[in-house]
C-alpha cells in the first residue's frame, strides 16, 4: 500500500496506525533510515534482517539519486519475494519519483518496478500543522530562547550557524540518537539557508526532530524563511516544504509551553 498526499493530511498517522495493528514482526522507519541501514551493514545483510519481518513500513518514500533508486529497487523486490508486505508514504505518486532530480527517465526501469509492488491510496486535505494557525510563530529574541532553554533542564541551545557547521560532522543515521531525549532544543538567529547540502542535512535533523516531537524555540528569521525560493523551486522541493511545516509545527508547540 502507498500512501500518496500532500503535506500534514495524516499519511503518516495511518501507516503507524497500520504498523500499530498488525502482528507479527514488523519494522518502522523512514526511507533515509533504511537507505542509512544497507549503508551500515551492507545490502545483503540489511535483506536479511528486513526479510524475517511481516510487514516493513516506509515513511516519506523518496528517491534523490540514482543510487538510492536502484538500491531501493532491488530491496523491495527481494523483500517481495520473501512474502513481506509493504507500506509506504510520499508526497510523490510512485511513477513520479525521482522527477526534477536526477535523470529519472535513466532508471525508468526500476522506478516502475517500484511502482508495480504498490497499490496507491490517495490521502487528500489540508495540512493539519496549518490549520487555523498563521503561516509561521512570530521569532523570538535570543533573551527570550535563552530564558526558555534556562528553565527547562536538559534542553540544548545552539547558535544556528555553529548546528549547521556541525551537521556534517555526525552520519544522517546518528541524528535520531543525537536528539533523543532533549526535552526542548534552542537555536539563536536562525538564517535563511541557499546551500543544498546544509538544507537537505537540515531537513534530516528536523524529521527526527518531528519523529521525537522536540519542541523548537528559535530566533531569526521566521522559520517559512529557512529556504531560498531558488531552493523552494528546484527538485528537493516537497522534502523543503515538509521540513518547514514541521518545523513550524513543532515552534507552536515550543513557544506555547513557555511563558513569554
Amino acid at each position: 500500500m502507498y500512501l500518496d498526499g500532500g503535506f500534514g493530511v495524516g499519511k503518516t498517522h495511518l501507516l503507524a496506525s497500520l504498523w500499530r495493528n498488525v502482528d507479527g514482526l514488523k519494522t518502522y522507519g523512514t526511507f533515509v533510515e533504511y537507505t542509512n541501514l544497507v549503508g551500515l551493514l551492507g545490502f545483503r545483510q540489511a535483506v536479511e534482517a528486513l526479510k524475517v519481518n511481516r510487514l516493513v513500513c516506509i515513511d516519506e518514500f523518496e528517491l534523490d539519486d540514482p543510487g538510492d533508486t536502484v538500491l531501493m529497487s532491488t530491496l523491495l523486490g527481494e523483500l517481495v519475494e520473501a512474502g513481506v508486505f509493504l507500506a509506504a508514504t510520499s508526497n510523490t505518486l510512485p511513477e513520479k519519483l525521482g522527477e526534477g532530480r536526477f535523470a529519472a527517465d535513466d532508471f525508468l526501469r526500476e522506478i516502475q518496478g517500484l511502482s508495480a509492488h504498490f497499490d496507491v491510496l490517495r490521502i487528500d486535505g489540508e495540512d493539519y500543522r496549518h490549520r487555523g494557525a498563521p503561516d509561521a510563530p512570530a521569532p523570538w529574541t535570543n533573551e527570550q530562547v535563552r530564558a526558555a532553554i534556562d528553565r527547562t533542564p536538559g534542553a540544548t541551545l545552539d547558535h544556528f550557524r555553529e548546528l549547521v557547521a556541525f551537521l556534517p560532522q555526525v552520519h544522517p543515521s546518528q541524528y535520531g540518537a543525537l536528539v533523543e531525549g532533549i526535552p526542548l532544543v534552542g537555536l539563536e538567529e536562525v538564517r535563511t539557508l541557499s546551500d543544498q547540502a546544509q538544507a537537505l542535512r537540515l531537513v534530516v535533523l528536523v524529521d527526527r526532530l518531528y519523529d521525537r516531537d522536540v519542541p523548537v524555540v528559535a530566533s531569526g528569521v521566521p522559520l517559512d524563511s529557512l529556504f531560498t525560493e531558488q531552493l523552494l523551486k528546484g527538485g528537493y522541493r516537497k522534502k523543503y516544504f515538509r521540513a518547514m511545516s514541521r518545523l513550524v509545527a513543532l515552534t507552536r508547540e515550543g513557544q506555547s509551553d513557555q511563558p513569554q
